[in-house]
């Protein structure tokens, strides 16, 4: 019988998953980016500005699960460092914009590569399929998690409780 106050940890999702991300995160950040004078968090934003374009800085912030003042620091480095622009929209002043300079994505284009090396080592051994199949439940995973979210914030708009929420 399991015991309910103790964590299996080697079969607990949320320790598994930080562990996977961290020592990726650790390998990849020291190897790959330090060069560059790059941490994780602003390769997370310079990977989403080279894979969607152009972003409002509030769509950054939910695209990088970047706090979005953390993200403002995040992004001011980045246009110190000449590897993104930072602009006011036309349409809305209270709106930033922000994008990769040329600078930025040369860089991006050397680190991609390397960015899927790092992810063809992590996944060595599993075959396609369970990749696949390990992607597909990681974004279960991200949905539901963003469905509870959204639902607490609900709530707690509506002055009740999470314990009340979820009933």
């Amino acid at each position: 019988m399991k015991d309910a106050t103790k964590l299996d940890l080697d079969n607990y999702l949320p320790y598994l998953v930080n562990r996977v991300g961290n020592i990726i995160a650790e390998q990849y950040g020291g190897e790959a980016l330090a060069p560059y004078g790059l941490s994780i968090p602003m390769w997370r934003v310079m990977a989403v500005l080279a894979s969607k374009g152009g972003q409002r800085q509030i769509d950054l912030a939910e695209y990088t699960s970047i706090e979005v003042s953390t993200l403002s620091r995040i992004v001011t480095r980045l246009v110190r460092m000449g590897v993104v622009s930072r602009t006011r929209s036309t349409s809305n002043t209270r709106e930033v914009m922000v994008k990769l300079t040329p600078k930025g994505n040369a860089q991006v284009t050397r680190l991609i590569p390397v960015a899927n090396d790092y992810e063809a080592i992590a996944i060595a051994g599993l075959r396609p399929e369970e990749f696949a199949a390990l992607k597909n439940a990681l974004r279960r995973v991200f949905a539901n998690m963003r469905e509870r979210a959204a639902s607490l914030e609900t709530a707690a708009r509506r002055g009740r409780t999470p314990s009340q929420a979820a009933e």
